[in-house]
């Protein structure tokens, strides 16, 4: 345990109020107790004591000088610390707006060609791809969402099922849903359509 001999001013270390003294060394206590002890670093008494730092060793009955206020480089690694964290979150809040006003944009891009656009217009806003509709939507309904065959086909993808039926965006959702699910993608059903002249 160290014993305060002398005391001379204050210093803030975090949140608590640590003195600036010279204490006595006692059998058995160490320089990381001291620093613990009064809030500051074991370099920082090290130096301040002239003590090795290779064995870090103090002696009982001896004074040591506790520095009178942080150490310099630990306060300015802790203030650069603190810089850089903020600079990171800052950058990531960026980020996180740019992403939103990008997919507002996006949105308000879909939804606006949805409302006025072409039917292709309209597919391809609502997840639709060039080559579902060049490979399938065309030969199947000439691109008409309304269309029926005599058989009873309908829609853009002329099926029974009741995904044909509704808007583009909806026709859209379950021809790409069709076509995972049967083929284990829009690319599985574009190449089953191009080998089998169906789907």
């Amino acid at each position: 345990m160290f014993t305060t001999a002398g005391a001379a001013g204050l210093f803030l270390v975090g949140a608590q109020q640590a003195q600036a003294a010279t204490v006595t060394a006692q059998s058995g206590d160490t320089v990381s107790e001291l620093a613990d002890k009064y809030g500051v670093s074991i370099d920082s008494i090290e130096k301040a004591n002239d003590i090795d730092a290779t064995t870090h060793l103090i002696f009982a009955g001896q004074n040591y000088e506790i520095p009178d206020g942080t150490d310099t480089t630990t306060a300015q690694a802790v203030q650069a610390q603190q810089q850089a964290s903020a600079a990171q979150a800052q950058q990531a809040a960026s980020t996180v707006q740019q992403a939103a006003q990008t997919q507002q944009a996006t949105t308000a891009a879909a939804t606006t060609t949805a409302a006025s656009g072409s039917t292709y217009d309209q597919f391809i806003a609502a997840g639709g791809t060039a080559e579902l509709w060049n490979t399938i939507v065309m030969p199947e309904s000439g691109g008409n969402a309304n269309a029926v065959s005599p058989n009873g086909y309908h829609g853009l993808g002329q099926t029974k099922e009741s995904w044909g039926y509704g808007s583009v965006a909806s026709q859209t959702a379950g021809m790409l849903n069709y076509a995972t699910s049967r083929y284990g993608s829009v690319s599985g059903a574009v190449a089953f359509r191009q080998s089998n002249g169906s789907w």
